[in-house]
């Protein structure tokens, strides 16, 4: 099998890895049809409402993370996961009724949002750690970026297949559709052969958990790095759902099969991105900084872009580099990070990465309803530059990262933590060389250092 699937060799992830791309083409479908919904059938095209429905679904991260970090840690992922799917699809499954039966109303939905991202919340971190027993450690990297690539993929199917559908149907059916997709994934964790799952350690029940994993985060500049960038590009970048609405209906005048079609284009980019990741063997923080600073370049353009036509063509590589940065952010924190200590450095990350929403949603939306819709999209943008070149220069001063230029190949040379570290591994360069002048650093921590390598 090439190196770009070769987690599709490991039975159970394979067929987690098709139980999981069912359930997300269900999720994507009932993401267009929720925001439609709001935008089209409960409002007269309120932004505003859309952004409250997104930052709900999204509030519990910033209650429930932390707990659910330590649930990941000390329970069976799998069966925690078996639960965590069925309460997602019993969600879905009330809208449909709710919609169906003619009895929808706009706090129905901002209750139901709500009560999905509680169970998202307690569900993220397990199934994020949970790829780690399915898969041996030299394929972490590739199965975590076949998981981007099975969301994206799905992403290409969902909004496509929903907008067809809410034009020939109406959004009830969507919503029943994906409640009966979750039953993929339950039934492929069900069906798992148990013998080759290879359990992480498990956390003794100790007090202060929490604050065991704060702690071991704030030790660690890499994690902290990726994290500020990560939560500054998805608060005012990623907010695809909001943005591509006001778009496509505010700036093109599109209904919901073209408003479906952006969904579906931009996931082209970002299946790209995934399947170029799953060849990458080690992340690296520099990758997480390079491709947050493109995307802001490339949302920026997608803001300006004066056609639909090309406000499609550009949403490919907005895609591609939004999933470069996600892919390489999870990726680098999962590798560099204690077993033990996983499901609570990965809930603090899904706090940062996710929880930031609730915040950047409604500002978006009034961003959107008083300037306009392409400013929605540019003030991601500019965030995303800028949060990028910021922690490009913290970088270069605080691990003393020198980057040289050429006229020749290698054009850009950067030579970095991750470089001396394999430098002082064949004893090229004098340890204590290495670690003068720089706090920073811990030489014991050669994984971080390679991680940091920008």
């Amino acid at each position: 099998m090439s190196k770009t699937f070769q987690s599709l060799s490991f039975h159970n992830y394979r067929i987690w890895f098709i139980g999981a791309l069912v359930a997300n083409v269900g999720t994507w479908m009932q993401r267009i049809a929720q925001d439609w919904l709001v935008l089209r059938v409960l409002t007269d095209g309120s932004g505003f409402s859309v952004g409250v429905v997104t930052a709900l679904q999204f509030a519990p991260l910033l209650v429930l993370t932390p707990l659910a970090g330590v649930l990941a840690d000390r329970c069976n992922r799998r069966k925690l996961l078996i639960w965590t799917q069925a309460g997602m699809g019993l969600t879905a499954l009330v809208q449909g009724i709710l919609v169906l039966g003619g009895h929808a109303q706009l706090w129905h939905i901002y209750v139901l949002a709500l009560v999905l991202g509680a169970i998202a919340a307690i569900d993220a971190p397990a199934r994020q750690i949970f790829v780690g027993e399915m898969v041996p450690s030299s394929s972490l990297p590739n199965a975590v970026a076949l998981n981007s690539t099975s969301f994206n993929a799905a992403r290409l199917i969902g909004p496509g297949v929903s907008g067809i559908l809410i034009a020939a149907v109406g959004t009830g059916w969507v919503f029943l559709i994906n409640a009966v997709s979750f039953a993929a994934t339950i039934g492929a964790l069900m069906i798992m052969r148990k013998s080759e799952l290879r359990e992480l350690p498990k956390a003794p029940r100790t007090k202060g958990q929490v604050m065991d994993g704060l702690r071991y985060v704030k030790r660690r500049t890499d994690i902290m790095v990726i994290m500020i960038v990560a939560g500054v590009v998805s608060a005012l970048g990623l907010n695809f759902q909001l943005t591509s609405a006001v778009m496509a209906t505010e700036v093109f005048g599109r209904e919901a099969t073209g408003y479906g079609i952006v969904g579906s284009v931009m996931a082209i980019g970002s299946v790209g991105g995934a399947l170029v990741a799953a060849r990458r063997s080690q992340p690296r923080v520099r990758l997480v900084i390079i491709s947050a600073f493109v995307f802001g370049i490339a949302a920026g353009i997608n803001a300006m872009a004066p056609t639909w036509e090309l406000y499609l063509l550009t949403s490919i590589a907005v895609g591609f580099c939004s999933l470069t940065m996600i892919t390489s952010a999870n990726t680098a924190i999962q590798m560099s990070t204690e077993p033990s200590m996983r499901g609570r450095v990965m809930a603090l990350y899904t706090l940062v990465f996710l929880g930031t929403t609730p915040i950047g949603s409604p500002f978006v939306g009034w961003i959107a309803e008083t300037f306009s819709a392409r400013w929605s999209v540019g003030i991601g943008a500019i965030a995303s530059i800028l949060v990028a070149a910021g922690a490009a220069l913290w970088a270069k001063r605080n691990w003393r990262v020198e980057v040289h230029y050429h006229w020749h190949r290698p054009y850009l040379d950067i030579d970095g933590p991750g470089e001396r570290a394999a430098r002082r591994a064949e004893n090229l360069v004098p340890h204590a060389e290495e670690i003068e002048g720089d706090a920073t650093l811990n030489a014991s921590r050669a994984k971080e250092e390679q991680l940091q390598s920008a």
